[in-house]
């Protein structure tokens, strides 16, 4: 889902020259995104970053675009799983793991306000599916009534933010994704 038209192909591979300095800044752990400074590093004009990209958010989203997209497929997926806990934990799995491959997706996964429609669609679509995770594990016995698919999404990003942090992000990212799935089973559950 895309909130544009198509591009000519000349505007198009600028794009992607944006979207590849940024996505290298942000792995090189440069996530303020100054936009005047893409633009340098893309070899493109100021005009041409804020065209496409008129905020950081609307960057940030165009980053992590895909990512969000193999999220939904990802939870699309896990509702079709029987056992509603084993669904919920593959689904935390996965969404720290892509979060982790694309630093942008934590911040994005958690703004209140999106630079584009699709966004908000794509939060609003992992949030049902999440809700029905939760509520059938909730109905199962095997999650604590108190959270909701937005808590979730939260959580998980606090998890991330945690671990990126940390000297090996993958090592601490399920460290603290154990301790947080650990921390929603009710008492009885554990």
């Amino acid at each position: 889902m895309t909130d544009r038209k198509p591009l000519r192909a000349d505007a198009a591979r600028n794009r992607e020259r944006v979207l590849t300095a940024a996505r290298a800044a942000m792995t090189a752990g440069d996530l303020s995104l100054q936009l005047n400074e893409l633009a340098r590093q893309a070899g493109v004009g100021v005009g041409t970053v804020y065209r496409n990209f008129p905020t950081r958010q609307a960057l940030l989203e165009a980053l992590a675009d895909n990512r969000f997209e193999q999220l939904l497929a990802e939870v699309e997926a896990a509702t079709a799983e029987p056992d509603a806990w084993t669904a919920l934990t593959r689904l935390a799995r996965a969404a720290v793991a892509m979060a982790l491959a694309e630093p942008g997706l934590a911040e994005v996964m958690v703004t209140e306000e999106d630079a584009g429609a699709g966004t908000t669609d794509r939060k609003r679509r992992l949030d049902a599916a999440t809700g029905e995770l939760l509520r059938r594990a909730r109905q199962d016995g095997r999650l604590t009534a108190e959270v909701d698919a937005e808590d979730l999404r939260r959580l998980l990003c606090g998890v991330l933010h945690a671990a990126a942090n940390s000297p090996e992000p993958e090592a601490a990212a399920e460290r603290y994704l154990t301790i947080l799935l650990h921390g929603l089973r009710p008492p009885s559950g554990r």
